[in-house]
């Protein structure tokens, strides 16, 4: 597992070292910094003026912000989500970005905690699925067109909508989740809680209550062994699967018509490219589900064994399992890119509403997240974005926090055997999320209304 710290740290130091080094001007924050003081200490970052690069102010408000960053990261991790509904209102109302570049800023932070956490557990095998990867691969196959899809669909809702609409149905959507995630959180409590007390009255037992009890206990960090035969070929499709959706990213552009081909902004060439991207997840969704070679079985291994979920495991309900999960991707990508958060947040509660084991999927969803906030941190990079090296900064703070939440989470599931924990950091996160997202929604559609600008719908370009 050491080895496995070493090669995810030297990958993020290279990725990091690819881009330019720059800063963001922050705008006025409510908090008040000290300059005299922490302007001498950020003397060691100036950069030469040759690159035309802005000195970096080291400030109160950007320290404050990384500190609450890396707590932000920290709890994230554990629970295998993005934590982009924490990052950007850290961003812009304590350092003091405009949304624009607090959205940029939040690509390249959930990068750095994406490959903090799939690096400790790609190569790490769950016994509980016997012997497989700790990352369910099936179930990423299943889930990451649709969800890539479904992003797409709801940037352009995001456009369409007006804020006091995308502002309600977030509170309303992930209040429900929350909810539902917390009840999850006490379901798989009581669970362990049985467990245990199974494993007190039998001290020499049966060996089968001995390794549904062990396997309560395995940490997520633990030193399993390396499976046999790694997935390649599923991890070569999906790493196909995202060239695929980015080639047309690439060639469409933006709406200014800002991509590597030269083409009418919003016109019918922006459309049909951006339609491709239908019959490519019908495609690839219909591929995974009826080839004999990637099987969804391993979502059956995962779940919960003591739960009641024996119609997931039947061979009449396979299918029709495979067909719900690429719909729960899809409405999770459609209101992750309605909400600008990214659909870790949203599709981690439906996984576990299933009865996907909570390991799983923290392990999961952090490895989907990767997929997606590599594409918009690559995407934004192409467009010409600014303070690259500032986002970098904060990546790699995201990227110590998540190793440090992993770490964390190893050592209190090992101590006390509850994997719950998982459940709940993601509860927290979400619960955080609705209160700093939805206060900044609000407080930006007031700011609308009192200056009477436009409140109704609006066409996407």
């Amino acid at each position: 597992m050491r080895n496995s710290f070493i090669h995810v740290t030297l990958s993020f130091l290279t990725f990091t070292i690819l881009l330019t080094p720059s800063i963001a001007q922050p705008q006025p924050s409510i908090i008040f910094p000290v300059h005299q003081l922490l302007n001498k200490t950020s003397s060691w970052l100036d950069f030469p003026t040759k690159f035309n690069q802005p000195k970096i102010e080291l400030t109160a408000s950007t320290i404050i912000a990384a500190v609450l960053s890396f707590l932000a990261a920290t709890i994230s991790s554990a629970g295998g989500i993005g934590g982009g509904g924490l990052y950007v209102p850290i961003m812009t109302i304590v350092a003091g970005l405009d949304l624009k570049t607090a959205s940029s800023f939040s690509a390249f932070m959930v990068t750095g905690g994406s490959i903090a956490n799939v690096g400790c557990n790609l190569f790490v095998r769950n016994p509980k699925a016997g012997g497989k990867t700790m990352i369910d691969f099936d179930l990423a196959l299943l889930l990451e067109p649709c969800m890539l899809l479904g992003v797409s669909v709801g940037v352009i809702c995001n456009l369409v909508f007006p804020n006091w609409l995308i502002t309600s149905l977030f509170a309303v959507f992930l209040a429900w989740s929350t909810v539902k995630t917390f009840g999850n959180g006490v379901y798989y409590w009581r669970l362990e809680s049985e467990m245990v007390k199974v494993r007190e009255a039998s001290m020499v037992g049966e060996e089968e209550n001995d390794d549904k009890v062990e396997s309560v206990k395995l940490p997520l960090l633990g030193d399993y062994e390396r499976p046999k035969r790694f997935p390649w070929m599923k991890l070569g499709v999906l790493v196909v699967i995202w060239l695929s959706y980015f080639a047309v990213y690439l060639l469409r552009g933006n709406k200014y018509g800002e991509g590597i081909i030269s083409i009418e902004p919003c016109g019918i060439t922006y459309w049909l490219l951006s339609s491709t991207q239908i019959p490519l997840t019908l495609f690839f969704t219909l591929w995974i589900c009826f080839s004999d070679n990637v099987q969804g079985s391993q979502c059956s291994d995962h779940q919960v064994s003591v739960k009641d979920v024996e119609d997931l495991r039947s061979n009449d309900g396979g299918r029709s399992n495979k067909c719900m999960f690429p719909v729960m991707a899809l409405l999770a990508g459609v209101l992750g890119g309605v909400f600008g958060i990214g659909g870790g947040m949203l599709i981690s509660p439906l996984l576990l509403q299933v009865g996907i084991a909570p390991e799983v999927t923290a392990a999961t969803c952090s490895f989907m997240v990767l997929f997606s906030s590599t594409m918009s941190a690559i995407q934004y990079l192409l467009l010409g974005m600014e303070h690259t090296g500032t986002a970098s900064l904060f990546a790699i703070v995201c990227f110590v926090a998540s190793l440090v939440g992993l770490m964390v989470v190893q050592k209190v599931i090992n101590q006390y055997g509850r994997a719950s924990i998982i459940v709940f950091s993601v509860g927290i996160v979400m619960a955080l999320s609705i209160v700093l997202m939805t206060s900044y929604g609000a407080l930006d559609v007031w700011n609308d209304f009192i200056s009477g600008s436009y409140m109704g719908f609006k066409l996407p370009c």
